[in-house]
């Protein structure tokens, strides 16, 4: 980077924008395109909004700015660390969440279906929310937003994604009535039943996760490789599911490319496949009724 020529806002945008684009980087963690990537990476270092006026963008910036930015532009490019790490923030459902190498960086379709109170698909308004393999918490902090009498609780096999989740729920000052559970699967949940059950766990399947591009590399393995077809732990999520959830309960799972084999290992069952108008595939639901009339299948087909 020649500092010399490097003196504004503009300038340091435009530059990462070619180079990002000259060195192949991938994105998809809350960007798909290299202009929205640089612009989040220069403008969220220096504290500055998304909405600035293009006017700022002229301003020059002092040495201790330019050479922060030169560091991060090195990691984003020679590393392929993506944006969402270098700042330390990524946001879901238009609300911000702390992230780090910890957890995943939230980018599930699901917002979506948040962000309208999950309509048309809920038999009744949920009490009780379960967001099971939570990550960063912010698919359960969003709902507990969408629904703000519902009870909220975020379940998860590792304590490291569980200390974020925490450092979130005091971010959204949502203490009373969001908390965390430590578990694998429904282990840590004995008894309890819930409205609505929402999951994105791992899913990636062994040859998607081994031709994953280099910034997920970055990312926790934990929180996208699940076995051979990536369904290790939605089969045991589905044979449970029925013991977790309410009467009129419902249960929603992002599977992603997996989708391919949950319709190959449950030919019978009738999945709805819900469609996203902002892009996104893989989500399924089913009404606690089917997972009962089912559980038998689920549980036969658990390795």
């Amino acid at each position: 980077m020649t500092e010399s020529r490097l003196l504004t806002l503009r300038d340091h945008i435009r530059w990462a924008v070619s180079r990002f684009h000259a060195e192949g980087l991938f994105f998809g963690h809350g960007t798909d395109n290299a202009w929205d990537d640089a612009r989040q990476l220069v403008l969220g270092a220096l504290n500055l909004p998304w909405e600035i006026a293009d006017a700022y963008l002229d301003c020059r910036l002092e040495d201790d700015e330019r050479e922060q930015l030169r560091e991060l532009l090195r990691q984003r490019i020679e590393e392929r660390v993506p944006t969402a790490y270098l700042l330390g923030e990524a946001w879901f459902c238009g609300m911000p969440f702390v992230v780090d190498r910890r957890v995943l960086i939230p980018r599930s379709p699901i917002a979506e279906l948040i962000e309208r109170q999950f309509e048309p698909w809920l038999a009744i308004e949920p009490t009780r929310i379960l967001d099971l393999c939570t990550g960063s918490g912010c698919i359960g902090i969003a709902c507990a937003h969408a629904f703000p009498r519902a009870e909220v609780v975020l379940g998860d096999l590792s304590f490291d994604a569980l200390e974020v989740a925490n450092i979130n729920i005091e971010r959204h000052e949502l203490g009373e009535r969001v908390y965390t559970v430590q578990g694998d699967g429904f282990a840590g949940l004995p008894g309890q039943r819930f409205d609505l059950i929402v999951s994105n766990p791992p899913y990636v399947d062994a040859e998607d996760f081994a031709e994953m591009p280099a910034e997920y590399q970055h990312e926790p393995e934990l929180g996208l490789a699940c076995g051979d077809d990536g369904l290790d732990l939605v089969r045991r999520m589905l044979a449970e599911a029925a013991d977790h959830l309410s009467e009129k309960g419902s249960l929603i799972v992002e599977v992603g490319n997996s989708q391919v084999h949950v319709e190959a290992l449950y030919p019978e069952v009738d999945f709805t496949w819900l469609e996203f108008a902002h892009g996104g595939h893989g989500v399924f639901l089913l009404s606690a009724a089917q997972c009962r009339e089912h559980q038998a299948l689920f549980r036969a087909r658990v390795k």
